[in-house]
């Protein structure tokens, strides 16, 4: 049998499986899950989207003393994701060469893919979750009597409801949207997304065009989630999902944005374009064949001026930057 992922469904939208595992880590152990430091463990892949959310609210939090981290390599087979990066092969906490281990501990015929990001109850080696929604907003409210003196409040009361319409706008049309245009299986469908991706990267630019953040003066989760496809858009989704009017670095308020972000302490700092390209070009083989992984775009235009700072806003509120990363976490290069 082949082990190779296959993603495109020929003549079909692509539409992602939202059902995941719903337990969550909560002060009141209402699933079974106690907040509890050192027990869990958070599997997140560096070329992951929906992973680097996690990465990035961990960081800006100072969670990294409470909440271990396991880096799976950038490819993977339809089986899951593995270890490939650590010595020998096994991921060093939990012992285990595939993520998949994980989620077979505790559901013997778990039916669904093998997803990151996950928590891993280290105890046990079973998965409590992959619901990588609620993962975040957990740790930004569930773990808030662990977070570091400083750290921002990423999810402001006042402001949720803004910021929950917000997200699920940026969802359905960007963070999932550059999926419906490159795993599309027939011409209508890739055409639908490309135009709701593109509308909807117009609307930021306007939104964003008078104000540094997308909701309130501050950093919340929306700039999070939307910060992770942006910094992936013209290494990966430009051309090999086919999402190309125009590259991010030719829409000057998003790409502003987007630099504004990845130059600030906890974004750019968890953001590996090798292992990006890697993943996505090398998995994706009914997309890329040949398994040729571009050398460009040149990443050292991240770094350039962005004069986002003349709009006001105060990055992370009444807090201040995340220390730098933890030596075993940074990012080679």
């Amino acid at each position: 049998m082949s082990l190779k992922p296959s993603y495109i469904q020929p003549g079909q939208d692509f539409n992602r499986d939202t059902n995941y595992i719903e337990d969550r880590i909560t002060r009141d152990a209402r699933d079974g899950w106690p907040v509890e430091p050192g027990r869990y463990r958070l599997v997140a892949a560096r070329a992951c989207p929906w992973a680097n959310r996690t990465t990035i609210v961990r960081r800006l939090l100072g969670l990294e003393g409470v909440i271990s981290l396991g880096l799976p390599g950038p490819t993977h087979d339809k089986n899951s994701w593995t270890f490939d990066l650590d010595p020998g092969g096994v991921d060093p906490v939990l012992g285990i060469e595939r993520l998949q281990q994980a989620f077979l501990a505790r559901f013997p015929d778990y039916p669904r893919g093998i997803t990151v990001p996950a928590i891993v109850d280290v105890p046990t080696g079973k998965v409590v979750t992959n619901n990588y929604p609620q993962i975040t907003l957990d740790f930004e409210t569930e773990w808030a009597a662990y977070h570091r003196v400083g750290a921002p409040d990423l999810y402001p009361q006042g402001l949720r409801a803004e910021i929950d319409e917000v997200a699920d706008l940026i969802f359905h049309d960007v963070n999932n949207g550059v999926y419906k245009c490159g795993f599309a299986g027939n011409q209508k469908s890739y055409e639908r997304a490309y135009d709701a991706l593109f509308a909807r990267l117009d609307w930021l630019e306007e939104r964003l065009a008078g104000q540094r953040y997308l909701v309130g003066d501050t950093i919340t989760e929306a700039d999070i989630r939307l910060f992770t496809t942006l910094a992936r858009f013209d290494a990966v989704y430009h051309g090999h999902f086919k999402c190309n009017r125009n590259k991010l670095s030719e829409m000057p308020v998003l790409w502003a944005y987007a630099r504004d972000l990845f130059q600030t302490s906890g974004f750019g700092d968890t953001i590996d374009f090798d292992q990006i390209k890697k993943h996505y070009y090398v998995t994706h083989v009914d997309i890329n064949p040949s398994g040729i992984v571009p050398k460009g775009p040149d990443a050292a235009a991240w770094l350039a001026p962005h004069s986002r700072a003349d709009l006001g806003g105060r990055p992370f509120g009444a807090g201040t930057p995340p220390n730098a990363p933890v030596p075993a976490e940074r990012i080679a290069g």
